[in-house]
Order: structure tokens, then C-alpha cells, then sequence
């Protein structure tokens, strides 16, 4: 059973997790017209630096193949990548960006990153950055397996 301070923490901690990814959220609207899952797509493909298969795809970000279909359909709507054949049969089954995409991501990763700053990392001390830093990679080592 926690205790009652624990419970503020936990509480406090999940909180400002929401704020946080929603004023990221609405920075990446504000400054460069795209959703928080199209610019995870849009960095996942530039990092890759090629055409990446759909349900690779799915599996990085971990999603429902469903929903990153979804989404590749309204970011190909929008010039932003591109479906390309990569299999048997000539299905459309990649997915790479187009120079359009490639511009947003860019803008994106820029503008992401001010925000970053601005909300986090200019307000931590190099102990706060090393103790939250190696916090995180105990959970991430312990949970994602």
C-alpha cells in the first residue's frame, strides 16, 4: 500500500506528464501544423533515412498497424510521404517521405526541440537532468523487455 505522500507524488508526477505532452502537443500544431503522431512517423522515417515497410513501421512506434494506416493515409493526403510498392505483387506496402515531408520533419525536429528546451531541459540542474535521466533508463531497462 502506498502512502499518502507517495500517492501525491505519483499523482503529481502523472499530472505534469499530461501538461507536458499537451503543451509539446500544442507547440507542434502551433509552429508546424502537424499532430504529435505525424511527427513521430515524420522522425521515425528521417532517422531511418529510407523507405520503411508499414507494419515496421507499427512495430517502432508500437501501434496498431490499423492506426499508422490510418494516419499514413491523411499524411499522404497531404504530400507528406508516400506509399511505395515493396513486396510481391507490386503492393504499396513502404512508406517514405516525400521532399515535402522531409521539410516538416526538419521545421518539426527544430521547433520540438525550442519547445524541449523551453519546457524542460532549461529548467533542470545537471543533477535533476542525471537523476530523472537515470530514473528513466531503470524503468525502461526493467518494463521493456
Amino acid at each position: 500500500m502506498l502512502e499518502p505522500a507517495e500517492w501525491e507524488f505519483w499523482d503529481t508526477w502523472m499530472r505534469a506528464q499530461r501538461l507536458l505532452v499537451r503543451e509539446l502537443d500544442r507547440g507542434l500544431q502551433r509552429d508546424c501544423g502537424i499532430s504529435k503522431a505525424e511527427f513521430s512517423v515524420l522522425v521515425r522515417l528521417v532517422r531511418l533515412g529510407e523507405p520503411m515497410r508499414v507494419g515496421e513501421l507499427a512495430d517502432a512506434l508500437d501501434w496498431e498497424k490499423s492506426r499508422v494506416s490510418h494516419l499514413l493515409t491523411r499524411m499522404e493526403n497531404r504530400g507528406l510521404v508516400a506509399r511505395i510498392e515493396d513486396g510481391a505483387g507490386g503492393r504499396r506496402t513502404g512508406i517514405e517521405l516525400t521532399a515535402e515531408g522531409r521539410r516538416a520533419a526538419r521545421a518539426a525536429i527544430h521547433a520540438h526541440g525550442g519547445n524541449l528546451r523551453r519546457l524542460v531541459f532549461d529548467r533542470l540542474t545537471p543533477e535533476q537532468r542525471a537523476a530523472i535521466g537515470a530514473w528513466n533508463e531503470d524503468v525502461v531497462g526493467r518494463l521493456d523487455r
